[in-house]
């Protein structure tokens, strides 16, 4: 019998993991001895805030991320094969969102293997509870194109459809280019749209705050470095 693949939330931020992380969770964790990761570094961190207990060295990472060519995923589920469990844990919020951890989900569901995601925060239901909009129809469009020219064609099509469709438009961007985003999105959008920012979600300096364009345009708050995402509705 091949073993279980287990989808594994992170935090989101810094924060008392007992908010946001069922038990539950932690008990799969210390039996699983495979785990397929972003970065291993900052994963063992992770796994000791879990369970100090742990026995890091004991464990088997693989470490997947934007650049690792897709014919090593079948390698790295070997593990599945042989009668193992392993969990996938992403950088933070939930793997195989946004997250390259979703070319594994695909190929262990072409070999049939179990696979079980776990409960853990997420920073688009996150947001788009706490912003007012649409919670019934939306699209998370992650990260916009870096082209100037085309990242305003894609602001002006996100605007289109919260019109026509009644969308709610949900996206992210870089830390570092947050504020460039939030510049460019109240220099484009109409005053009458309505923007929220959610910033550092879960931890002690959450917030998440909806205004129109209008209102935002001499009050965007300090987002350099700061993990955010947009939401834009009518």
């Amino acid at each position: 019998m091949s073993g279980i693949l287990y989808l594994i939330p992170n935090t989101l931020g810094e924060c008392d993991l007992n908010t946001v992380f069922p038990t539950a969770n932690a008990d799969i964790i210390r039996r699983i001895k495979h785990f397929i990761v972003e970065d291993i570094r900052t994963t063992r961190r992770f796994l000791k805030k879990v369970d100090k207990n742990i026995d890091i060295d004991s464990l088997n990472f693989y470490e997947l991320n934007g650049h690792t060519p897709k014919e090593n995923i079948s390698g790295y589920l070997k593990a599945l094969s042989d009668g193992s469990d392993m969990g996938i844990i992403s950088e933070a919020g939930c793997p195989a969102v946004a997250d390259p951890g979703a070319d594994v989900v695909s190929f262990a569901q072409e070999k049939g293997y179990k696979i079980v995601p776990l409960v853990g925060p997420s920073s688009i239901l996150l947001s788009i509870m706490g912003s007012g909009f649409n919670g019934q129809s939306f699209a998370f469009l992650g990260y916009l194109p870096i082209d100037a020219a085309e990242r305003l064609k894609a602001i002006k099509k996100m605007e289109t459809r919260i019109y026509n469709e009644h969308q709610t438009q949900i996206f992210i961007e870089t830390p570092y280019r947050n504020i460039k985003l939030a510049e460019e999105l109240v220099q484009n959008c109409q005053a009458s749209t309505k923007l929220c920012i959610a910033v550092d979600l879960t931890t002690p300096t959450e917030s998440i705050q909806t205004r129109t364009i209008k209102g935002w345009k001499s009050n965007i708050p300090r987002l350099d470095k700061r993990p955010c995402i947009f939401l834009l509705y009518k």
